[in-house]
């Protein structure tokens, strides 16, 4: 019934109590595994083969742009040659720790694009504290399916983003009381351009908050978009897991 769209099952902190996590989201009929790193990667092939339900992104993380090298360009090529990965993310760019290497990591977010123009693989952006760089890259080199994760951006952002080959991904925060702009863009965003995620173990929604995130928890996310939208909730669960295997045809 539900969508997770974005998940880090396969990090340490949750891999840790896998069988767990995986039993615990019973009611999560579609789910894609984030995986940042190539153990992250190893770790979710055999969780999908096990489960169709699941699918696999993998990309070199912006915050990790410095020591990435060909090397690890390489691997990931061979992941896609091997069509052992869905999407290629997440990837993009985040100024929000630290700025003294931007210019790398739009040369590792324009390379990853690239990547996935060529074997016409979807992607999912993260971006952080970098609109406007991130959304001129993408303007200028995105040529496959875009998904923009954990969006918490302006409605104006966002109605830029859905003039691209998009949908908006929305998690945990718009549950937050703090979360300003969540209910404007939920209304204005088309039904048919939205997908759920958790970021799990990240961004906990309430009443969960301040807990470790995992897939289960995104049917908060699912109620929250139904109840701004005024929709019922089947409708949007149906709906958003139909957005979400559309990407991938």
């Amino acid at each position: 019934m539900y969508t997770d769209s974005h998940c880090h099952i396969t990090c340490d902190d949750l891999y840790q109590r896998i069988d767990e996590v995986i039993e615990n989201m019973k009611d999560v009929s579609s789910c894609m595994i984030m995986c940042t790193t190539e153990e992250e990667f190893k770790r979710a092939l055999p969780i999908k083969d096990k489960d169709p339900k699941f699918k696999i992104a993998w990309g070199w993380f912006p915050g990790d742009a410095k020591k990435i090298t060909d090397t690890h360009l390489a691997i990931l090529q061979k992941a896609i040659d091997q069509n052992q990965i869905d999407c290629l993310g997440e990837i993009g760019l985040d100024y929000y720790w630290d700025t003294s290497f931007n210019d790398i990591q739009k040369e590792l977010f324009i390379k990853q694009i690239k990547m996935a123009n060529a074997a016409n693989l979807p992607i999912a952006i993260h971006m952080r504290e970098s609109t406007k760089d991130c959304m001129d890259i993408l303007k200028e080199y995105a040529k496959t399916k875009i998904i923009f994760h954990c969006f918490s951006g302006s409605v104006e952002t966002m109605k830029e983003a859905l003039k691209m080959n998009s949908v908006i991904s929305f998690a945990g925060p718009i549950t937050y009381k703090n979360a300003r702009q969540a209910p404007d863009c939920i209304k204005a965003c088309p039904i048919e351009r939205i997908i759920t995620e958790t970021d799990s173990p990240y961004l906990a929604p309430v009443p969960k908050r301040g807990k470790q995130n995992e897939p289960a928890y995104v049917a908060y996310v699912a109620k929250k978009i139904a109840e701004f939208k005024e929709l019922d909730e089947q409708f949007v669960c149906e709906q958003v897991e139909q957005n979400f295997l559309n990407i991938f045809k």
